[in-house]
């Protein structure tokens, strides 16, 4: 079988924070800004968590207590990168097979003004299978990264 590679998801915000306030915002302030809509589980949607370590989980939790998971915390190096699984199926739902996932890679470049850039890269589509097009196209849309990344640019101007 031959595998195609898929060009990654690309995006890039300014926010005007400090380098250790833009990557705590967006990692332990995350149900602040993260939109309860995009939840895969099957009760509503209360809060988002990253464990703040290498295997840790990227995952929601319900009113109930429930659990659903997001991905895993590939590499963890405040205040300047953050590697996570993306282990979400091309239809949105938990993938249990690590092989399957794809990354998100967040890095936080201090632009020595109090401004921070946040890169983001969401890669190896191909994972997903032949639902790999179809998963670069959901978060590659207006209410996919981009759009995350300007409710987290306006989270990181409250906070």
């Amino acid at each position: 079988m031959t595998v195609v590679a898929v060009d990654p998801v690309l995006e890039s915000i300014v926010v005007e924070v400090p380098v250790e306030r833009a990557f705590e915002v967006f990692t332990t302030d995350l149900t602040a800004w993260w939109p309860a809509s995009h939840h895969i589980g099957e009760a509503p949607f209360t809060e988002a968590i990253f464990e703040p370590h290498v295997g840790g989980r990227w995952f929601e939790r319900d009113a109930q207590g429930g659990e659903c998971v997001w991905g895993r915390v590939l590499d963890w190096e405040p205040p300047h990168r953050l590697v996570v699984s993306w282990s979400i199926t091309p239809d949105f739902r938990p993938e249990p097979d690590p092989d399957r996932a794809s990354e998100v890679e967040v890095r936080f470049v201090d632009l020595g003004d109090g401004t921070t850039r946040v890169d983001l890269a969401h890669r190896h589509f191909e994972r997903h299978g032949e639902g790999a097009g179809a998963m670069r196209a959901g978060v590659s849309s207006s209410n996919g990264w981009a759009g995350l990344l300007v409710l987290y640019a306006s989270r990181t101007a409250v906070s």
